[in-house]
């Protein structure tokens, strides 16, 4: 999966940012962070098997969070959750289809299984050889706009609890499946936490009416920091429920509903922390952790080689292939229809 570079080398040329990355519940930045001899960034230490949970603040998200784990070594085996509108993207949507990418259409009806299917695949590979692997997934579902806001005050009204002023309510039936799932077949499975906030938003205002993939790549407007705050969490300590004694990969993942409301109380309590983090950034700039003052690194968003560039463009073979096999399946229906 080479090709997984192409979002790095993309941002590096056409729409230069950098990370400020910032941690808590993590080791000292002597141990976390890898330099090389001219002490550029060269890899971010984080455990190989992830579940990364984010807020959703631009459709730019996945792919900046993308070039996150390139920096932990872990973007050659990422699977992300999108939402299934997202596939009919030309070009961007047709390559994500060929690499790890879930997409979701939000009826859990339909998408447990589909899920499910992909869990054990996950589950599968990490087995081997404790095989690396990060699921990156966005439990807000959605972004935070003047559309969503009103429907995120709706349920928070609803279930009679506070709204949140920068996040949106989190959604955790998909990651309690995730982890009830990968849980019992990868003890040393994480959830790595991702706050991201994007310098030049206001307050009161939202990332994506300031940044959206035309003015990033194509009007060179691109965000001049990404502010990234991560926290990690063993699932061991996490209230997923009892998970014991189930064929968990794939089937019997579903929780008592006192199971559900327990996880489901521990994501909300992870996402006021979220809105409190946001609230400061927007206040100060940067994120502050209630913990206390937290080690910030600036780390440019470009290839650590130049010659990976060459690997980059391996991307576009899917891309091209599939472009090519929807043009001539359409042409061999047109034919198959005028009977010629």
């Amino acid at each position: 999966m080479v090709g997984a570079i192409l979002p790095v080398l993309v941002t590096q040329l056409f729409a230069p940012t950098s990370f400020v990355l910032t941690y808590e519940g993590l080791d000292s930045a002597d141990s976390i962070l890898e330099r090389d001899a001219e002490g550029q960034i060269v890899r971010i230490n984080v455990p190989q098997q992830l579940v990364i949970m984010a807020n959703h603040q631009i459709y730019a998200d996945w792919m900046y969070l993308w070039c996150l784990t390139y920096y932990m070594h872990a973007h050659d085996q990422v699977t992300i959750i999108l939402k299934k509108s997202l596939k009919h993207i030309p070009f961007i949507g047709w390559g994500m289809q060929f690499y790890r990418f879930i997409f979701l259409a939000r009826s859990w009806s339909a998408d447990r299984i589909y899920l499910g299917k992909h869990l054990v695949s996950i589950a599968q590979r990490a087995q081997r050889a404790g095989q690396a692997f990060a699921l990156l997934i966005f439990p807000e579902g959605t972004l935070v706009s003047q559309d969503t806001r009103p429907l995120s005050k709706k349920y928070a009204d609803k279930i009679s609890i506070a709204d949140m002023e920068h996040t949106l309510l989190p959604r955790s039936t998909g990651l309690h499946f995730i982890l009830r799932t990968l849980g019992p077949a990868i003890p040393s499975l994480q959830v790595l936490d991702v706050t991201i906030g994007y310098a030049g938003v206001p307050a009161k205002g939202y990332g994506q009416d300031h940044y959206t993939l035309r003015s990033i790549f194509f009007q060179g407007v691109p965000p001049p920091k990404i502010h990234v705050h991560l926290r990690l969490y063993p699932v061991s300590l996490i209230p997923i429920g009892n998970t014991s004694g189930k064929n968990t990969v794939g089937h019997g993942a579903e929780a008592s509903p006192e199971e559900a409301a327990k996880f489901d109380s521990w994501l909300r309590e992870r996402w006021i922390e979220k809105d409190r983090l946001m609230d400061g950034f927007y206040r100060d700039g940067k994120f502050s952790p209630p913990a206390g003052p937290a080690t910030s690194v600036e780390i440019p968003v470009r290839l650590l080689n130049r010659w990976e560039a060459l690997d980059a463009y391996a991307w576009f073979a899917p891309v091209i292939a599939g472009y090519l096999l929807r043009f001539a399946g359409g042409w061999v229906m047109a034919k198959f229809a005028s009977g010629t």
